[in-house]
């Protein structure tokens, strides 16, 4: 297979791929900071302790990085196709993709936020602050190089878990690799499609990593 045979395949390829992680990235923030926000602020000695409250959602994100990513896409198919009405292409892959990385997600914001000084919440404390005041003015904005890294790792992961999505028919570029280059013995194809791969993933790494070290600066 010639370059010009070959491209076509990686552009689809490639916008499925990043349709995937673009969505699941979305969907993975809007649920995995929220839960990772209450697991610090529900802990012993957060702003409210709710300690069962905590040991609950605490077991719920274990259990959930738990399960190996592949077990996890086929044990969710019934909610996948109750969410989309489908198990196939593009757009389902993203349920299995978000609900593999909010627990993920959600450990490294918990990370991140144990991270900040306590002296500082407790400045905010003093000046009067609302819990609410105290996670949107300081909680975040003082862990905000810790989330982004942990937003960088967890898109990284999202992409090598698209990856295996295309094995069981989500499309992008594992599904090209598997269909044409080892089915078809395509080996050529498949060598570009992991390097094409490895590039991405150097990329956004390198691009997260930069972001991060701003934002520690400022």
């Amino acid at each position: 297979m010639t370059w010009d045979e070959m491209a076509p395949y990686l552009w689809e390829a490639t916008g499925e791929s990043a349709v995937m992680v673009g969505w699941a990235t979305l969907f993975t923030v809007l649920f995995g900071l929220p839960l990772g926000v209450a697991l610090v602020v529900f802990d012993r000695g957060g702003l409210l302790p709710l300690p069962a409250l905590k040991s609950a959602l605490g077991f719920v994100v274990n259990m959930g990085r738990s399960l190996p990513f592949i077990v996890l896409m086929i044990a969710i198919t019934p909610f996948t196709r109750l969410v989309v009405g489908t198990t196939l292409g593009t757009g389902a892959f993203v349920v299995p993709l978000t609900v593999g990385a909010v627990p993920f997600f959600a450990r490294l914001v918990e990370t991140a936020l144990r991270e900040v000084a306590t002296d500082v919440v407790q400045a905010a404390q003093a000046m009067g602050a609302s819990r609410t005041e105290i996670v949107r003015k300081v909680l975040l904005p003082e862990a905000l190089p810790g989330l982004v890294a942990g937003l960088t790792v967890t898109v990284v992961a999202l992409i090598g878990y698209s990856a295996m999505a295309g094995t069981l028919g989500g499309g992008g570029l594992g599904d090209l690799a598997v269909r044409y280059g080892y089915q078809r013995f395509e080996t050529v194809l498949m060598i570009v499609t992991v390097v094409l791969l490895i590039v991405i993933v150097q990329l956004l790494q390198s691009l997260g990593d930069w972001v991060a070290r701003r934002l520690s600066h400022k």
